[in-house]
């Protein structure tokens, strides 16, 4: 048996994996978000060792015999947040998080101290990052950044306090701009660039390999035997390809999680800053991915579901599960700033077309398209940075509306599938990297493809409208940033 735990934005999920592959038993535990000022957002780091350890006692109550059986754990999580941590290894403040956007200025100042840092770290410095935030805590908090003795990334605090052990994984490495992403290791002249060194990091490790064995007290309350392994696991996205077997170059995906990505593998470190898109490592050794990042997908429709005072599938079910061409609002879904293309903490959602005689449904219709349409923003900045994407799973909590996964087809102009266990994608993928490294077997017959449930390719009656929908949606940011 297999244990993987997801340490997402809005909750932790943790599932149990049978030695045949199968999902035998999930469990889940919500996050709070904390906003103490514009663009802020943090998170309290206990609250996700709380969650963590709280599913994992779900599971045991449930399936204690089962539980009692695994050999291997993997962890992923959000990436990018700041976890500050002094000499006694407790945090100094609240975790800074991958949407927080409070860092725009330090980004520039990385940049100007650091004129190699594309060429290293194969990214744009954008305040989702973890190394601005550092800058920023240095400037605005010094007492703080004084004592700080360790920094580690969400899901690397719940392995230390798992294990006693601060190790991290490469995949979820990259995404702090202190890693050489084409070398695997830690940068020194990055980490001085935000006067840090390469005391402050954690060891490094493959996202298949084993990190560190779990604590001999928390294999006793879950009924576990002594000396489970614990794999380095993943950054969420890398660990959402493991869970869909995109572990070969060109297999492709699309999340419609809290935030939305589209994701490559590639063979090589393959960087292109100019278009904001992300180059990481992935979560095996040799390979590496691409990225466009959107900051609020499903976030977006969670916003107006809080709104409208109306849950999101109630939201969605007057819709049905295909519409008959482009609402005639518009939304821009970047409530918490966005990535790529425009790499832009400051840019703000907006919806542009209302009138009185506008009716829920069209709104609720132009936040999917809205999502749809960042979407199609983040495939034409992979697709010029390589090969262009021709089909994409669909993952992710968006991923259970099929109107949406039309919505995605048609915008795209490509084939879309919803495949089975999509919700739990990065936990399956983390119990895969738990396995792999308790067994080392080949990540090929371990990492492979889930069935899909259901494919969507573009319809021929409405592209042509959804394409010059497309055209003046484009035009709305540029619009509206001058006008700001």
């Amino acid at each position: 048996m297999y244990l993987g735990m997801d340490i997402g934005t809005s909750g932790v999920k943790a599932v149990l994996v049978s030695e045949a592959g199968a999902i035998l038993a999930t469990a889940a535990r919500e996050l709070a978000l904390s906003h103490p000022a514009p663009l802020w957002s943090e998170q309290d780091p206990d609250a996700w060792v709380d969650a963590a350890t709280g599913a994992v006692d779900d599971l045991a109550s449930r399936h204690p015999r089962e539980v009692a059986r695994v050999a291997g754990i993997g962890l992923s999580g959000q990436m990018h947040g700041a976890t500050l941590l002094g000499e006694n290894g407790r945090p100094l403040r609240p975790a800074i998080l991958w949407n927080d956007g409070r860092s725009q200025a330090e980004c520039g100042e990385l940049e100007r101290r650091c004129p190699s840092l594309h060429a290293i770290a194969g990214n744009l410095a954008m305040p989702g990052f973890t190394a601005p935030k550092l800058l920023w805590v240095a400037r605005h908090e010094p007492d703080i950044f004084e004592r700080v003795a360790k920094v580690l990334l969400p899901k690397a605090y719940v392995r230390y306090r798992l294990t006693g052990e601060m190790v991290e994984d490469m995949s979820d490495a990259a995404g702090t701009l202190w890693l050489d992403v084409g070398q695997r290791r830690w940068s020194e002249a990055l980490l001085q660039a935000t006067g840090l060194d390469l005391r402050h990091m954690p060891r490094l490790v493959e996202g298949s390999e084993t990190s560190a064995v779990l604590a001999p007290d928390l294999a006793q309350r879950w009924g576990m035997a002594k000396g489970v392994v614990v794999a380095g696991g993943a950054g969420d996205c890398a660990a959402s390809a493991i869970g869909l077997g995109a572990i070969a170059p060109g297999d492709a995906f699309l999340s419609l999680g809290t935030s939305g990505v589209v994701f490559r593998v590639t063979d090589r470190f393959a960087p292109a800053p100019a278009s904001a898109v992300h180059a990481f490592c992935h979560a095996l050794p040799g390979l590496w991915h691409q990225m466009g990042v959107m900051l609020s997908a499903a976030a977006s429709l969670a916003w107006l579901s809080g709104v409208m005072e109306t849950p999101a599938a109630a939201l969605l079910a007057p819709l049905g599960e295909r519409v008959d061409g482009p609402s005639p609002i518009k939304f821009l879904p970047y409530l918490d700033g966005e990535r790529t293309p425009h790499n832009d903490a400051a840019a703000s959602g907006a919806f542009v077309g209302l009138r009185g005689a506008t009716g829920r449904g069209e709104i609720v219709q132009a936040v999917l398209e809205g999502v749809a349409f960042a979407a199609r923003d983040n495939l034409a900045a992979l697709s010029a940075a390589s090969a262009p994407i021709v089909e994409v799973d669909l993952v992710g909590g968006g991923s259970r509306s099929q109107l949406w996964a039309q919505i995605c087809a048609d915008v795209l102009g490509i084939s879309v599938h919803r495949v089975e266990e999509g919700e739990v994608g990065a936990a399956l993928g983390a119990a895969r990297l738990g396995r792999l490294a308790a067994t080392g077997e080949d990540p090929a017959e371990v990492c492979t493809r889930p069935r899909r449930l259901a494919s969507f390719a573009p319809r021929a009656s409405v592209t042509a409208a959804y394409d010059d929908a497309y055209r003046r949606w484009r035009a709305l940011y540029p619009a509206l940033k001058e006008s700001a």
